[in-house]
């Protein structure tokens, strides 16, 4: 008897749960400088996943709410 066909799932949200730096490098219009620097520094949420350095999707909206509230207060 053959196996039923494979059924491919598709997410609703296409958008990646997490971005490369370059993608956030272009989301927030930062060189890779300063993004590395938010992320060193704490500013900007990210994981190592082996060598590499992953930013979750949510994090850069919430780095410019953050400091959007900071310069309000200010």
């Amino acid at each position: 008897m053959a196996s039923p066909p494979l059924t491919v799932l598709h997410s609703a949200d296409p958008a990646p749960e997490l971005l490369t730096v370059p993608q956030v490098m272009a989301h927030l219009q930062l060189g890779r400088s300063a993004v590395y620097d938010l992320l060193r520094t704490g500013p900007l949420a990210s994981i190592t996943l082996g060598r590499a350095r992953r930013i979750p999707a949510h994090a850069p909206t919430d780095f410019i709410r953050t400091r959007l509230e900071q310069e309000a207060a200010a």
